[in-house]
């Protein structure tokens, strides 16, 4: 899609949103006359019903006034890389790949695992996802860090509180975007048969593609098509993604801060809290916002806490 096309279904989406709003405000008006008017009880339920419409119709404007970035309307590439613990960090890297990939559905987002290698027992060693639709990079961004999971084991007979920590890392899809001059001679290309599911044929042939970026080290890997050379596609789309935000951490100080940290998955390094026990509580630390709704989060529902991470940020 060339770029004139694609701000042209940006202004539509604009305008069909704003359209949506306005008949939504005349509706509720509509339903506050004839309420003040009657003592029916459906009159009422009804009002109460285009009030909760409208109000989210208006948080979903506001947080979309926050998407200002110059690349918050690309696809995201999603990583998820689980800490030490084993077992345990492994499952709570697929319970994180499972509220990623809910949250996708809901908002109808196109969704591609580009990489996945399973643990030994039980969970995920590493997925790389693309998720693209509306602002799915600026809404992502905001997952950015370590996760850090506070539960009772269900690997450990002894029953005891466990806690774990998970990696999670968004860059923005912008191989549609810009042109990086990637040599050849710089590249490490390594064959292998893949891990993770997908078929048969995908995990007895050596399809699997594995690229080092040798100046800089940057190793990027896709193993879930079938074809070498599609994997081969995949793993230059993400390789091309990250030299770009090296570049751009070069330039941005607090960016080139949060790349240089971002290693560190461990105690102080979490920007989210999930405790399941003794007590069930969703803790931000960037935004100091608690939330109750636990098992509403872990399905996907994490738009509110997009939008208070979005608009802590545009205060601050």
């Amino acid at each position: 899609m060339t770029p004139l096309l694609q701000e042209k279904g940006k202004l539509e989406e604009k305008i069909k949103r704003l359209t949506r709003l306005e008949e939504c405000r005349k509706e509720f008006d509509e339903w506050l006359i004839l309420a003040s008017e009657t003592e029916e009880s459906e009159a009422l339920e009804s009002l109460e019903e285009e009030l909760k419409t409208f109000a989210e119709l208006v948080e979903e404007s506001e947080l979309l006034t926050f998407l200002n970035g110059p690349h918050d309307d690309c696809a995201a590439l999603l990583e998820i890389h689980p800490g030490a613990g084993g077992t345990e960090s492994q499952d709570w890297g697929e319970m994180l790949l499972r509220m990623y990939t809910r949250w996708a559905q809901q908002h109808g987002y196109k969704l591609e695992m580009l990489d996945y290698q399973p643990g030994e027992e039980a969970g995920i060693k590493r997925v790389t996802l693309r998720i693209s639709g509306p602002h799915a990079y600026g809404l992502l961004k905001s997952e950015r860090g370590t996760h850090r999971l506070i539960r009772i084991s269900p690997f450990d007979a002894s029953g005891r509180r466990h806690t774990s920590f998970t990696a999670v890392d968004v860059i923005a899809d912008v191989s549609d975007e810009i042109q990086i001059d990637i040599k050849e001679a710089d590249l490490r290309i390594d064959i292998f048969h893949s891990s993770g599911p997908g078929g048969q044929s995908v995990n007895t042939t050596s399809s699997a593609v594995r690229i080092t970026h040798l100046p800089t080290g940057v190793v990027v890997q896709c193993q879930n098509e079938r074809s070498q050379l599609h994997n081969r596609e995949g793993a230059m789309r993400v390789l091309k993604a990250r030299l770009y935000a090296l570049e751009e951490a070069k330039r941005d100080k607090e960016r080139q801060a949060a790349y240089a940290n971002k290693g560190a998955i461990d105690f102080g390094s979490q920007i989210r809290t999930y405790t399941l026990q003794p007590f069930r509580l969703v803790t931000d630390h960037r935004t100091g916002k608690k939330y109750t709704d636990v098992d509403a989060i872990l399905d996907g529902s994490i738009d509110h806490l997009q939008h208070d991470f979005l608009v802590n940020n545009a205060s601050s």
